[in-house]
């Protein structure tokens, strides 16, 4: 695309990106209900048995994350699956079970919000991702993001 960012590239008169976006879905709960309201718009519309959730400013998961989290979900025979580095849960890298969409979905319309809370009355296993912990670092400011930039390994992204 002769180093153009190839997003932006105009197909039909809008850029790519545009025809990308608007394949993606939006959250049912309305009121910018926060990460659970993703989780809930995932699992009311997965083709799959498990749907899998992580930031998009932790890019540097772990490969094998979902391979992890699936063997610690089926063992346990558990309804949710987090990843944990030492005493920290990272709640927003989970692996959960679609069927509890409609579980979630009343959580939800009862006025929750809270990962926790809601994580609280499930069958949850947490995965202890130790020797991972840099992976679940998340970008929240210009200088993380330089510095995340650096650790990139050569030529990604």
């Amino acid at each position: 695309m002769g180093g153009v960012d190839k997003g932006l590239v105009e197909l039909a008169g809008r850029p790519m990106a545009a025809h990308a976006l608007e394949r993606v879905f939006g959250d049912d709960i309305g009121g910018f209900a926060g990460p659970l309201a993703g989780l809930h718009a995932a699992l009311s519309r997965a083709g799959h048995p498990l749907v899998v959730t992580a930031p998009c400013d932790s890019p540097f998961l772990p490969a094998d994350l979902v391979e992890r989290l699936a063997a610690a979900l089926h063992s346990a025979d558990a309804q949710l699956a987090v990843a944990k580095t030492f005493d920290q849960p990272h709640p927003v890298f989970c692996l959960c079970r679609r069927d509890l969409a409609g579980h979630l979905g009343d959580f939800l319309a009862s006025g929750g919000r809270k990962i926790d809370r809601w994580y609280g009355t499930l069958k949850v296993v947490e995965v202890p991702f130790d020797d991972e912990e840099a992976a679940f670092r998340n970008i929240n400011t210009r200088d993380e993001l330089a510095e995340a930039a650096r650790d990139l390994p050569a030529g990604a992204g």
